[in-house]
This record gives C-alpha cells, sequence and structure tokens, in this order.
C-alpha cells in the first residue's frame, strides 16, 4: 500500500514543489488548498487528490482529512506548511491582524493536526512536519507577529515529541531561509496605521531592504528537506534549509543577544 501524505498551502511555493516531489516518489498526495477550483496544474496528476483546506475553517478541515483518508485509506505523512507573514510595527496592527496572524501560523496548524492524530494514533505510526522557518529561531525588525507565530510552532512541536514518540509518531521541524515564494507577495500583510509616523523611516527603510534581499528560487530545495524529514527514519527535530538560514542559524548561536541585536540593525540599517 503506497504512503500518503497531506499537505497543506499546496496551491503555490514550498506546498506545492513538496506535492510534485512526493508525487514523482510514488506516494499518494492529498494536495489541500483555499481554492482548489483554480489548480489546473495537480489536479491532472495520478494520485494527487486536489481539495479545499482553509486552515481558519475546522469544518473545511475536517471534510479534507476524512476525503483523504476515504480516497487513500489512510495519512502518513502531514505536512503543515500554509502560512503568511504580517510586517510592521506591533502597535500598528489591529486586533483583528494580530489573531488572523495566529489563525493561520499557529492555530490552524494545531486544527489540522488534531485532524489527522487520531487516525495515526490508530495506526500507530506517523510523521508531522511543520514548515516553520529561519525566523523561528532568529528575529528580524518589524516581524514581531510572524516571529511570535514561528517560535510558538517551535516550541510545539518540540514539546509534543514527548506525547507522540511513544505512540509511534515522529515530529520534524523544516526551517527555511529566503526564497522566491508568494510569501513576499499575495502572502505578505503590512501594518501600518495613521498616527505612528515615528516608525516609517525605520519601517521603510527595511522594506527597501527585503525588496532586494537576495532571495534563492530554488524551491526544489525545500521540497527535498521536506522530503527527506519525511523518509530519514531518524528522529532528527530541525531542518533548516538555505545557506543564508543555516549562517544566521549558526551565528546567532554564537552570539549574545546584544552583540546579534547590534548586528542585525546594522545589517538592516534600523
Amino acid at each position: 500500500m503506497k504512503n500518503t501524505v497531506l499537505i497543506t498551502g499546496a496551491s503555490s511555493g514550498f506546498g506545492k514543489a513538496a506535492a510534485k516531489l512526493f508525487h514523482t516518489n510514488g506516494w499518494n498526495v492529498i494536495a489541500t488548498m483555499r481554492s482548489p477550483e483554480k489548480e489546473t496544474d495537480l489536479s491532472t496528476l495520478s494520485n494527487v487528490f486536489v481539495t479545499k483546506l482553509d486552515v481558519t475553517d475546522k469544518l473545511s478541515i475536517q471534510k479534507a482529512v476524512a476525503a483523504g483518508i476515504e480516497k487513500f485509506g489512510k495519512i502518513d505523512v502531514l505536512v503543515n506548511n500554509a502560512g503568511y507573514g504580517a510586517l510592521g510595527a506591533l502597535e500598528a496592527a489591529t486586533e483583528e491582524q494580530v489573531k488572523q496572524q495566529f489563525d493561520v501560523n499557529f492555530f490552524g496548524l494545531i486544527a489540522v493536526t488534531k485532524a489527522v492524530l487520531p487516525g495515526m494514533r490508530k495506526q500507530k505510526s506517523g510523521i508531522i512536519i511543520n514548515v516553520s522557518s529561519v525566523g523561528g529561531r532568529i528575529t528580524f525588525p518589524f516581524s514581531s507577529l510572524y516571529h511570535a507565530t514561528k517560535f510558538a510552532v517551535e516550541g510545539l512541536t518540540e514539546s509534543m515529541q514527548y506525547e507522540l514518540n511513544p505512540l509511534g509518531i515522529s515530529l520534524k521541524i523544516v526551517e527555511p531561509g529566503g526564497y522566491k515564494t508568494e510569501f513576499a507577495g499575495r502572502s505578505m500583510t503590512l501594518l501600518k496605521a495613521d498616527g505612528l509616523d515615528d516608525y516609517n523611516q525605520a519601517f521603510d527603510k527595511f522594506v527597501t531592504m527585503i525588496d532586494h534581499w537576495p532571495m534563492s528560487e530554488n524551491l526544489g530545495e525545500v521540497a527535498d528537506v521536506i522530503y527527506e524529514a519525511a523518509t530519514d527514519g531518524t528522529e532528527k527535530l530541525r531542518y533548516p534549509v538555505g545557506h543564508d538560514a543555516v549562517h544566521l542559524i549558526q551565528t546567532r548561536q554564537q552570539m549574545d543577544d546584544v552583540d546579534f541585536k547590534k548586528m542585525m540593525s546594522a545589517q538592516t540599517g534600523i
């Protein structure tokens, strides 16, 4: 019986690249997204089931998981990939924007995980791969909400090992650096509010730096690491991906809080 993977946020970026890679390697793929009717690529592949899943809609999660199990019999691997970033001063964020950032990146991830766990417990096996970010280990300016969600994902995933490993379920964290995905396009929210001019100069500098940041176009590199995490059979927890991610994490480990903040401030012009 073929292994089956469920991937959230599979309409583009890492999710789509991972869906294609798992398919190429003979897996059944449940490729989930908010607007499956717009998908014209994955839907043509054999053993790829494209279905609707909005991580902020629990009913859509339950339906997608049930439909996937009905289609393929089981779910062996879950890739929690869906997410987006909010950039700006915390003070500029509305209550709704704060809630939305956590609903998608954190509470949605929890809801999808809880939906697949009964099946994994029953079969006494499974792997949950949470796509975090280098931003789950280090921080950039004007990204406090995004970092808060990714740091939360890291802590959640690390702790869940203790309760799920004895049940045959493994946990993995993939931490990409900078890649050219929709994250910096339609999947990004800029936080701005009237009367907060004190932040404008520094924020504009940071946004300009982001616009010129060297982003890798090799999304397959991240898909490869997601697949590695799903198949390497080890207890390895964290998988940094990309030269910038590896370098930044190593640098952070070698510096104290003050020195790292000074270095980051200098690099970003803040």
